[in-house]
Parts: C-alpha cells; sequence; structure tokens
C-alpha cells in the first residue's frame, strides 16, 4: 500500500480489504503483549512483575497506536468505514465468531471462576494473571489486586487505546472527538482511580467507606442501597454521608436536570463506562446492531422488564433493612412502601394526563409495568419480615439479580456478544438507567435530532451505523426530528451522513415531535386528518 496520503474516492480500492506492512507490525506487537498476559496464566514469575505488566500493556497500547495512525492519518478527514463488511472480524465472520467467542470465555472465568486466573482463596496470595497486578494495585489502593481490579484495569486501557482510535477515525467531527475525551476522562478518573484511592482512606479508623463508582447511578449501582453499603456510608462521616447524599440527588435532581438539557446523551454517551466501552473498543461492531422490527419489540419488552424488576429488588432490599418501630426511625416499612407507592402513582397520572398521545402504544408498556409494581408493593407489605420478602430470603432476590442481569447480561453478553450483536447489546436490551433515562428524554427533554429530508439522497449510512437499531434514515426521508427513547446520542448517523442532513439540537420542547402520520400509514383513520 502507497505510504503517500490516499487521496482516492474509489469505492473498489484493490488494497481496501489488506493490512499494510505496518499494520501488520502492529498487530504482531499487539499479540505479542495479549500472548505474555495468557502466558502468565500458567505461570507467574515470584519477581520482575512490574516490567512484565508494564511490557505487556505498552506492546498493546502502542501496537494500537502505530495500527491507528497508519489506518487513518494517511487518508483524508471524513467518513472511514472502508470494507468494512467485507473484513471477517466485523462482519460475524469466522473472527468475529471467534473474537466473540473468546472474549464470553473471559467474562464467564471473570465472573464465575477466578480461582483460575489466580485469585488466591483463604488468605493465599494470588497468582497467575491476578497476581501480575498486585504491584499496581498496592500502589494505588495499598491491597492486592482482585479479580475485579484486573478487570478495571484492562477495560480502562481498551478504552484510552481505542478511544485515541476513534479520535482519529473521526478527527473530521468535534462532537465525536470531545464526546470521546469525556468518556475517557471520567472513565480513568471517576471510576478507576478515585475508587482505589478512596480504598486507602479506609485504613484510617474514622472510614469504612464501600467501593463507589461516583459516576455510577442507581439502578446502575444497584448495592448502594444494601445494608453494608448505607452502614459504610453512615460510619465514615461527613464524607461518608456526602456520597451517600450524592447517590441519592443524582437519581431525583441531577440526572432529569441534565437529560431535561441534553437528552439521555450526557450519560450514555458521555460519561457511561458501558457506553465507553461500547463507543471506543466496540466501535468496529456498531453495523450489526440488528434494524428489524421484532428486535425493537423484544427491546422495549425486555429492557422495561429489567426496570421493573430492578425498582422491585431494591424496594425489596430497603424493606428489609428498615424497622416497623416509628420509635427507631420516622422511615418506616409502611412510610417506605407508602412513599413509594404515592410517588409512581403521581408520576404514572401526570403522563397519562399530560403525555398519552406522544406514547401511543407504549403507554400500554408503561401501564402494565406500573401495576406490575404496585402489586408487588402489596405482596411485599404482607409478605415481608425483616429476612425475606415475598417468601424468599431478600438476600437471595439480590443475589438473583446481580447474576442473571449484573453479571450474565451486562457481563457475558453485553461484552462478549459486541463481534456478533453489536456494540450495544446490554445498553439497547437490559440497561435500566437506560430506560429510565430514555422516558425521560421521550417525555420532557430538549434534545433531538432534526433533519432535512430535502437533503436526503438515502444513502443509508444513518441507519446502518446505528448502534441503537433505529431506522435513522426513515425519518430522514421524511425530514422528521428524531425523538426516540433508546437513542443514545453518539451522533455517528450525523458524522457519516455525506449530505449534512443531520443535526443533534437542543431546543424547546414544543414541536419537537413532528410525526406525520399519513406518511407512517401506521393505524390510522384519514378521517380524523380531513380539515374543513
Amino acid at each position: 500500500m502507497n505510504q503517500k496520503l490516499n487521496y482516492s474516492m474509489s469505492l473498489a480500492k484493490p488494497d481496501a480489504n489488506h493490512l499494510s506492512s505496518v499494520q501488520k507490525i502492529a498487530v504482531l506487537l499487539g499479540m505479542i503483549g495479549l500472548f505474555i498476559l495468557v502466558l502468565v496464566l500458567f505461570n507467574t514469575p515470584s519477581s520482575q512483575k512490574t516490567l512484565i505488566l508494564t511490557v505487556s500493556l505498552s506492546l498493546i497500547t502502542i501496537g494500537t497506536i502505530i495500527f491507528s495512525r497508519d489506518a487513518y492519518l494517511k487518508k483524508m478527514k471524513g467518513i472511514k468505514n472502508d470494507s468494512i463488511w467485507f473484513k471477517s472480524i466485523s462482519s460475524r465472520g469466522v473472527l468475529g465468531w471467534l473474537t466473540g467467542i473468546v472474549l464470553t470465555g473471559f467474562y464467564i472465568v471473570l465472573y464465575f471462576f477466578p480461582k483460575y486466573l489466580g485469585l488466591g482463596s483463604n488468605n493465599n496470595e494470588n497468582t497467575g494473571l491476578i497476581a501480575l497486578f498486585d504491584p499496581l494495585s498496592y500502589l494505588l489502593s495499598g491491597k492486592p489486586a482482585s479479580q475485579w481490579f484486573v478487570y478495571g484495569t484492562l477495560y480502562t486501557v481498551a478504552i484510552l487505546i481505542f478511544g485515541y482510535k476513534f479520535i482519529l477515525k473521526y478527527r473530521h467531527n468535534r462532537y465525536q472527538q470531545l464526546r470521546t475525551i469525556s468518556v475517557m476522562f471520567f472513565q480513568l478518573g471517576f471510576a478507576f482511580l478515585i475508587p482505589e484511592f478512596m480504598v486507602r482512606l479506609n485504613e484510617s479508623p474514622n472510614y469504612n467507606l464501600p467501593y463507589y463508582d461516583l459516576k455510577s447511578i442507581w439502578p446502575l449501582n444497584y448495592y448502594i442501597f444494601d445494608s453494608w453499603s448505607i452502614n459504610g456510608f453512615l460510619s465514615s462521616g461527613t464524607l461518608g454521608l456526602s456520597l451517600l447524599i450524592f447517590g441519592i440527588l443524582s437519581i431525583f435532581a441531577i440526572s432529569p436536570i441534565l437529560t431535561y438539557k441534553f437528552g439521555k446523551r450526557w450519560y450514555c454517551s458521555w460519561v457511561c463506562g458501558c457506553g465507553a466501552l461500547a463507543e471506543t473498543a466496540g466501535d468496529a461492531f456498531r453495523q450489526l446492531s440488528s434494524k428489524k422490527l421484532v428486535a425493537w419489540k423484544i427491546e422495549r419488552w425486555l429492557i422495561h422488564s429489567v426496570l421493573v424488576f430492578s425498582v422491585i429488588m431494591t424496594t425489596a432490599v430497603i424493606y428489609t433493612y428498615l424497622s416497623s418501630d416509628p420509635n427507631k426511625f420516622w422511615l418506616t416499612r409502611k412510610t417506605f412502601l407508602l412513599s413509594v407507592f404515592g410517588f409512581l402513582t403521581v408520576l404514572f397520572i401526570t403522563v397519562m394526563v399530560f403525555k398519552r398521545k406522544e406514547l401511543g402504544k407504549d403507554a400500554r408498556y408503561g401501564a402494565i409495568g406500573y401495576f406490575a409494581i404496585i402489586v408487588s408493593l402489596f405482596l411485599l407489605h404482607y409478605t415481608g419480615t425483616s429476612d425475606q420478602v415475598f417468601f424468599i430470603k431478600s438476600s437471595s432476590l439480590r443475589s438473583v439479580y446481580g447474576l442473571y442481569i449484573g453479571s450474565i447480561f451486562s457481563g457475558v453478553i453485553g461484552t462478549g456478544f459486541y463481534p456478533i450483536l453489536g456494540n450495544r447489546v446490554w445498553c439497547r436490551f437490559g440497561c435500566p438507567m437506560a430506560a429510565i433515562l430514555g422516558f425521560q428524554q421521550r417525555m420532557f427533554s430538549k434534545f433531538r435530532i432534526t433533519t432535512n429530508g430535502g437533503q436526503c439522497i438515502s444513502c443509508g449510512n444513518c441507519s446502518t451505523y446505528c448502534e441503537m437499531g433505529i431506522d435513522v434514515r426513515s425519518y430522514a426521508q421524511k425530514g422528521e426530528n428524531i425523538v426516540r427513547s433508546s437513542c443514545v446520542g453518539c451522533g455517528i448517523c450525523s458524522a457519516v451522513c455525506p449530505r449534512g442532513v443531520l443535526k443533534l439540537e437542543n431546543n424547546t420542547i414544543k414541536g419537537r415531535i413532528n410525526q406525520n402520520d399519513i406518511l407512517l400509514g401506521n393505524n390510522v383513520d384519514l378521517m380524523n386528518l380531513v380539515h374543513d
């Protein structure tokens, strides 16, 4: 391949699907780095752990940087998805399936069999891969590494190096560069370094802080209201109480205000760690997200079912933590259940009265979810004890949620299936936080994606690269604003549009939803559209 800047606009370059010599060297360096980590699984040297880890991660990082610079800096700025459907790894080919199997296998071992990674048990020292990260863990938190520290380190490194690749790929688009820098910053600082530094505070007798990712909001942070977490916050003085208050305000104040002003993109595309990995390491797989109608139906049922379950689970956990005696604490179990019932009822009635028309058929899903929670509250009141809810142990309910949703869905499937189902499987089908933010975005946010139908040439780039499975082209062809609960505002549809048809905007709420029923043709009574 010619090393000079390539000005060709050909759709079928003879070398479009081949790696250059530099890219082959870069891939080799990265594979050597990964191979070192695999070798360590079988034999961890007692010395030179820091050197080995540094060499391994450095080779992976350098290989990715060299590959990215050669792939994008030798081309003109603009859309760079050359031959993406002809590469095995990004078109569900053999490499794609192998990558998915390896990722899924890693997540299964990480979550359920950490001993095979070398996690020490019964006060034994770590071995294998986990032992390799001990020096770094001692440096940051003063404690030996766990499988979660290893995962957090690799997770952060992946976001940083693939974030750099993403910035080069979309260097023609300032919005993409800014939001990528944002997710890199929040992952490195708020999700990785600060929580590790906070562990050092627990060396003081005045602190017993639980692990807390500052950017993780309930229901993603589903353990924040567990008894051990609450006790840790309350026993850590002003700092612990401040963190608990911040967590509560994030749910009921900070999140709704920011979503009102900017849509759910402020979190899903600028802050969230799951979204950060999807946008950086998972960028090569965004076109694999299904655009079929059946996928949209499954999405709506599944993601809202997870949200209902998370609300019921959290309510049940808090219920068992409270007392029935008002002399011990004013917030009794009965008061708490009535408060939840009142809040949800007011919210449900308000939406039905003022937003029923905008919801359309989706109001049915909301009604089903509301009544499921209310019924659960009554059952909780009559069956709940200090240890049991719905005739089962509350810890078991919490464990079920953590296992099947927090581990299997968000981790094993959500990330392991990138090369098969696309990079936003968890965000689209399972994330309860995305469901809440999507509801807020649909109901009262200023955010929308405006379209200029007269300029649309129906190329389909926008729909192809929408990671949330939205048929963006159908909106663009009709000149309709795009206001969808699932839209994370990544802006890729706008970035890959060759005509500048799509634009992300924050404007007034009035007129943001301008659906044309005649063009859509969905259950329309044409006589209602006839004007005198």
